[in-house]
């Protein structure tokens, strides 16, 4: 009997390991690929369990599952050579939208769930930049942050709640729980209770040193967040679950917090010849409070205009309607050479009059530097940078021909007043390997995106990602910064987890992963466990 029959006989839903479905699913948005034996489209929750429950009964055969929604993990951590569970064909309903919240299925893409929650006044703004083609269960499996993450956090501040299979082939709800409450659940003789009283158990007994780990910047997706979970007050197992990839359960429902979104936004834009004026830059501007604070580089800006077809498709402009819009930059260049760096700072209010009291203030303020600046006077005109920012690494992909966009130093973060002495280290560094790459980011939080173009058939390149990933990861934790703001681990960042975190909190990582998944079934060889070796031997065109 084939893995497909069997599992056929198991689940619901259906399962699939024929040539194409395979191949569709041994990628991600990442640099790798691995074949799966099979693919499983879980009907619900309860075919979660029996899947679960089937490949936990025979650990001989080393099956193993994971968790994948639309396919956009830019780390590996959605591919897998055992079971591919893919949640988005039927677990993609949006259950429920009340005051403030709402309920929904992981298989539900971002896009659709925004324009029902709009409807009602509501909005989750930890969103990627991918935005348009990710999924809600994904946002909670990596912990995604994107550009209005400066001031309303990233995923982990928007789970209230969540379900999800964990290794004994249950379902189980989690979210906060008071003392009283937790005492309960430790008393339990099941399975959950065991989770409950060891990982309490193991965060109360190194209570201070995990505290300590906590990376001192404004959002981390590396590792899991123990110190997040408990505070001698409230106990909340989602703070675990949410950013784990996948490697602790599989969530099957997510109640989340949403917000009130102003009804007004517009952009300074700033346009910088030289990056020496970037730290002050940012240092004025987060006292205005931006909600938004983005940047993009000079080789994003030039396959903006180089490839301007696309972005007329996407903002509905005509050729005439498009050089117009893109005036301001070519006077920019015309008057002083091609900037080095494009910085978005957003700024929204109730009425159009706050939010231009708003960017005059600011503009007022970066005054005295200089720079080329201006406010953004149309919604159309503000959707043309934001394209050109969002859509950066589709655009990469897409166009660039006999190499690849390869993320694998794709989102470091360092504190911003740091940036002053980080940059130029970490721009010597990238220049000792002559690397054609873009450089975006959130540049308010000091997280930024470096996506280097690569030829991955050349015979060197895996020495090329392994010790440009060393030097540049030595830098950032020198710097007491994180590998990763919101892309999380996975294949290509988990082999670095202790070096960034040391051995004393890896091992407790690795305890962590033993509580929830005792038989190591769920999307192994990512957080604890990882190998780079692996990890390079599985690139694409390899």
């Amino acid at each position: 009997m084939t893995i497909k029959e069997e599992l056929a006989r198991v689940v619901k839903g259906e399962v699939a390991d024929d040539a194409a479905s395979i191949s569709a699913h041994a990628h991600d948005a990442s640099l790798f690929s691995l074949t799966p034996k099979a693919v499983v489209y879980p009907r619900d929750a309860a075919d979660v369990e029996r899947l679960v429950a089937f490949v936990g009964a025979h650990p001989e055969r080393k099956l193993s599952l994971t968790p994948r929604c639309g396919g956009t993990d830019m780390t590996g951590g959605a591919i897998g050579e055992s079971i591919i569970v893919d949640f988005q064909k039927h677990l993609n309903r949006l259950k429920e939208i009340g005051d403030g919240y709402a309920v929904t299925e992981p298989g539900v893409f971002y896009r659709d769930f925004e324009k029902e929650t709009l409807k009602h006044g509501l909005l989750l703004p930890s969103f990627p930049a991918s935005r348009e083609i990710c999924t809600v269960g994904g946002m909670a499996a990596n912990n995604s942050g994107g550009e209005k993450s400066l001031r309303y956090g990233k995923t982990e501040n928007f789970v209230e709640s969540l379900k999800a299979v964990l290794s004994d082939g249950r379902e189980y709800e989690f979210g906060p729980l008071d003392k009283a409450a937790l005492e309960r659940k430790m008393d339990q003789d099941d399975f959950e209770g065991r989770v409950y009283r060891e990982t309490h158990h193991l965060i109360e007994s190194h209570y201070d040193v995990i505290k300590a780990a906590k990376p001192d910047v404004s959002k981390n997706s590396a590792g899991y967040y123990l110190w997040n979970v408990w505070d001698r007050k409230t106990f909340d197992l989602t703070k675990l679950l949410v950013g784990s990839q996948g490697t602790l359960g599989l969530i099957t429902e997510i109640r989340y917090r949403l917000v009130h979104p102003e009804s007004h936004s517009k952009l300074l834009v700033i346009m910088l010849k030289n990056l020496d004026p970037l730290p002050q830059i940012i240092n004025i501007l987060l006292k205005h409070h931006p909600e938004s604070f983005e940047s993009y580089d000079e080789y994003t800006m030039k396959f903006a205009m180089r490839y301007s077809r696309d972005f007329m498709k996407q903002l509905g402009a005509g050729a005439i309607s498009l050089a117009l819009q893109f005036l301001p930059e070519v006077r920019m260049i015309l008057l002083h050479g091609f900037p080095k760096l494009i910085m978005l700072a957003e700024f929204t209010g109730d009425t159009e009059a706050e939010v231009d009291r708003k960017i005059a203030s600011a503009q007022a303020a970066v005054a005295p530097l200089h720079l080329a600046a201006w406010p953004t006077r149309t919604e159309r005109e503000a959707r043309k940078y934001w394209t050109i920012r969002r859509e950066s690494f589709n655009l990469l992909r897409k166009h660039v021909h006999g190499k690849t966009a390869s993320p694998f130093i794709d989102d470091l973060i360092v504190r911003p007043e740091k940036l002053p002495k980080f940059l130029p280290e970490l721009y010597r560094i990238l220049d000792d390997y002559h690397l054609t790459l873009t450089i975006v980011g959130h540049v308010g939080d000091g997280n930024f995106h470096i996506i280097p173009l690569m030829d991955l058939t050349r015979p060197d390149v895996a020495d090329v990602i392994r010790h440009l990933s060393k030097r540049v990861y030595d830098l950032v934790f020198r710097y007491g910064g994180s590998m990763t703001g919101e892309h999380n681990d996975g294949l290509v960042r988990s082999p670095y987890l202790e070096m960034m975190y040391g051995e004393k909190i890896y091992k407790l990582f690795e305890q962590v992963k033993k509580i929830f998944d005792p038989r190591d079934i769920f999307n192994p060889g990512k957080k604890v466990g990882a190998s780079m070796d692996y990890a390079l031997k599985h690139l694409k065109n390899k």
